[in-house]
């Protein structure tokens, strides 16, 4: 493509390359050649018709003979390059073919900070979960991949009056024995009991911010039970978090940072940013169309907000991140308030929500799809099929695992972030859709062509001439997109971006797959060729499995 540029820009000096990149295109034929230039915008410069135009053109690119094209014609307003696909196939294979390939160095020295999963402590790990661990998983991989150290934040939701409230409902409804046998299930059901005893009687709530102040004031008893409560959810999470394959470099959640929240509130008065309003302290943000910012409460006791700036300071003078990647709302404009110029480099990453087929989640009252639940239940409904379709399949609960939370992990990447994620498992684990378990088995049905065939010694210069038929070339050509996709990824921070390639990469594998017969070919060189491209296609297969965050 930058040849092709290139060479346009050499034959047209009115247009700069970014406006020449802009135009050129991929037609949707393949008989129309590999890239077409529209000539309709050097009309009004030529003072010529575009057909015209792209005739003149034509003839004065063909005269020069470019090596790189086996042929260039004229169609209408466009010049249609047909590539010397033996040349093509040559120098695509010699760039795939390098250990590093994809491999970014634009995060050399570099450090993000990227936080996600964040669950609230005592609290089950529900299906809602899922889509920022996912997504914050998949983003670490991807700017890993670019060169930038990354720092895994897992910002957990262990402070608050919610404590307070449990501490209510343990004291009046729960007891030891029952939270020590049945863990973050029993703190669940006494969470969703003080909620419809509070609608009786309000007096429970002002109970809970009694002991939710005490919690801040540092009384003995109710940190020994907070924190009890914190070590039962912690143990419930590293499970899922292992079901998952993932971890974290950290695990700072907002109590981490109730002792740096004065620092906060100094800055705050320094720059007048703070006002009084009916007892509690605020940031009012009415200039900026937003709801203002609640730092202090009237109690004195302090908010998520006020912790979540403390946590910004904190990351900023910790970690020195160059970027630091998260989901928040209004903390960043008061960042911005304060005078720090790094707010610019505070990303907030949206996304949409998650739903089974037929109703949406809520915590409160109950009505709730854990994570662990849907983990399990997929690779349940894996392991029935290896079962009906490959009994004897020696590591079946392995395979399972991988097939059932890659089936889970894929559904979630495979459309942009800030869409809905509805759960429909014909859809999810489906073998010949656009899944997961239809990447996993293209990269499966790699790996088996490589058991038949057995350790071929492949020659260090293949004959490029059989790698010109039109399936190969495809995937030839999607293949070298490899590197631009994990980039634009990083810059829009959508995974789906990967997974979408992946799904291209898999089908042009299978067309070729089909068309080349490769285990029944004959010829030996022939063989070689696709096996040298197969090794390819392969690699580039499972570097998107791993970006994405399950295994190949």
């Amino acid at each position: 493509k930058n040849k092709i540029i290139d060479i346009l820009s050499e034959n047209i000096e009115q247009l700069d390359k970014e406006e020449i990149a802009a135009a050129l295109e991929i037609p949707k034929k393949t008989d129309m050649g590999d890239f077409a230039f529209p000539c309709f915008k050097l009309a009004k410069v030529f003072r010529k018709a575009p057909n015209m135009i792209a005739e003149e053109l034509t003839a004065q690119i063909n005269e020069k003979g470019y090596d790189i094209f086996d042929k260039v014609v004229n169609v209408g307003a466009y010049i249609n390059f047909f590539l010397a696909k033996e040349a093509f196939a040559k120098e695509i294979m010699n760039t795939v073919d390098t250990p590093d390939f994809g491999q970014g160095t634009e995060g050399e020295g570099k450090t993000v900070c990227i936080d996600y999963s964040s669950p609230n402590v005592a609290k089950n790990f529900h299906v809602g979960h899922l889509r920022t661990t996912i997504i914050g998983n998949s983003l670490y991989k991807i700017y890993s991949k670019l060169g930038y150290h990354v720092e895994r934040i897992n910002h957990l939701g262990d402070w608050g009056t919610q404590f307070g409230k449990l501490i209510v409902a343990y004291k009046k409804w729960g007891s030891k024995e029952a939270v020590e046998e049945n863990g973050i299930d029993e703190l669940m059901k006494i969470y969703v009991k003080f909620h419809q005893e509070a609608e009786k009687d309000d007096s429970l709530n002002d109970q809970a911010r009694e002991w939710f102040v005490k919690m801040e004031q540092g009384d003995e008893e109710a940190l020994s039970i907070w924190q009890w409560f914190k070590d039962i959810s912690l143990v419930e999470y590293k499970r899922i978090y292992k079901l998952l394959g993932m971890d974290f470099d950290h695990f700072t959640g907002e109590s981490f940072y109730r002792d740096k929240t004065h620092e906060v509130v100094e800055k705050l008065q320094e720059k007048d940013l703070l006002v009084e309003s009916e007892g509690a302290h605020i940031v009012p943000l009415d200039d900026y169309d937003m709801a203002p910012c609640l730092i202090m409460k009237k109690d004195g006791s302090s908010i998520y907000a006020t912790r979540d700036l403390a946590a910004l300071l904190y990351r900023k003078r910790t970690y020195n991140f160059d970027k630091c990647i998260y989901v928040t709302g209004l903390e960043q404009k008061v960042i911005e308030l304060l005078g720090y110029d790094w707010y610019q480099n505070l990303v907030h990453v949206p996304y949409g929500l998650v739903s089974m087929e037929g109703g949406k989640l809520s915590t409160r009252n109950g009505n709730v799809i854990y994570a662990e639940q849907i983990l399990h239940e997929a690779i349940e409904k894996i392991h029935e099929i290896i079962n009906e379709k490959n009994p004897d399949l020696p590591n079946k609960e392995e395979v399972s695992r991988q097939v059932g939370i890659g089936a889970i992990l894929f559904n979630d990447l495979y459309n942009q972030r800030i869409k809905d994620v509805i759960f429909n498992w014909d859809k999810i684990l489906n073998f010949d859709g656009e899944t997961g378990p239809y990447v996993q088995y293209t990269y499966a049905r790699c790996a088996s062509v490589f058991r038949k065939v057995g350790a071929v010694e492949l020659p260090a210069e293949i004959d490029y001439s059989v790698l010109t038929d039109d399936a190969t070339m495809n995937l030839l050509k999607d293949l070298t997109r490899f590197p631009e996709v994990i980039k634009e990824a990083a810059d829009k921070y959508e995974p789906f971006m990967i997974a979408r390639f992946a799904v291209s990469v898999a089908q042009h594998f299978n067309k070729f797959y089909h068309e080349t017969k490769i285990l029944a070919e004959e010829d030996e060189e022939k063989k070689k060729g696709y096996l040298a491209l197969l090794t390819l296609a392969k690699k580039v297969l499972e570097t998107c499995i791993d970006l994405l965050g399950f295994t190949a």
